[in-house]
C-alpha cells in the first residue's frame, strides 16, 4: 500500500494538476490539515528535481495564504471554530499560555514553530487569536515556511537521483522515520507550546 501512495504522488508529478494539488495540502495544512505537504513535496522533488525549486516556492505561498485563513480563524472564529481545531491537537489548555508568551517572543514563535514539524496551524490560529501584527507574521510566515520547504528542495535537487534510490529502496523506514518526525512534533508541542 505505501508502495503504490509513493507510486501515485511519482505519478501525479508528471500531470498538469500536480502543482494544484501540492498547493490545496499546503494552504489546507497552515490552517486545519493535518498532514504535512513534504508528503507529496519529497516525492515530487525526488521526480522532477528539476522543478524542485518550482515546487518549494508553490508550497511557500500557499503555505502562507493558509496560514492567513488560520489567523483569521483565531482572529474572528476562536469561539467556535478555532477552540474546536485547537481542541482536536490537544492543544486546548495551552492557548492561554501562548498567547502570553507572544507578548514578549512572538517573532521567535514564528520562525522557530513554522521551521519544525509542530503543527503551523496551532501557530496560525493562536497568532491571530493573539492579535499579533498581521504585518509581521506574513513576514516572519514568508521567511520560515520558505526556509523550511526550500531547504527541503535544495537537498533533494543537490542530492538528485541518489535521493530517489535511497527513498524507493527504503521506503518503508524513511516513512517510519517521517511518521517519528511528525508525532514527535506533536509530542513537543504539548510540552513546549
Amino acid at each position: 500500500m505505501l508502495r503504490r501512495l509513493y507510486q501515485w504522488v511519482i505519478d501525479l508529478s508528471e500531470r498538469p494538476s500536480a502543482s494544484w494539488a501540492l498547493a490545496g495540502i499546503s494552504f489546507a495544512e497552515s490552517s486545519f490539515f493535518p498532514v504535512p505537504p513534504d508528503l507529496m513535496l519529497v516525492p515530487m522533488c525526488v521526480a522532477k528535481p528539476e522543478r524542485a525549486w518550482w515546487y518549494a516556492f508553490i508550497c511557500t505561498v500557499a503555505s502562507v495564504a493558509g496560514g492567513l485563513l488560520g489567523y483569521a480563524i483565531g482572529a474572528l472564529l476562536y469561539d467556535t471554530v478555532g477552540t474546536f481545531l485547537i481542541g482536536l491537537y490537544g492543544y486546548g489548555d495551552k492557548v492561554e499560555a501562548f498567547n502570553a508568551a507572544y507578548a514578549h517572543y512572538g517573532h521567535w514563535i514564528i520562525l522557530i514553530k513554522g521551521l519544525t514539524p509542530i503543527p503551523y496551524k496551532v501557530v496560525t490560529i493562536t497568532s491571530g487569536f493573539a492579535h499579533y501584527s498581521l504585518f509581521w507574521f506574513v513576514v516572519l510566515s514568508v521567511i520560515t515556511r520558505g526556509m523550511r520547504f526550500f531547504l527541503v528542495a535544495g537537498l533533494l535537487f543537490w542530492i538528485g537521483p541518489a535521493a530517489r534510490d535511497f527513498i524507493e529502496k527504503r521506503l518503508g523506514l524513511v516513512t517510519a522515520a517521517f511518521a517519528v518526525v511528525v508525532v514527535g512534533g506533536f509530542i513537543a508541542a504539548m510540552y513546549l507550546f
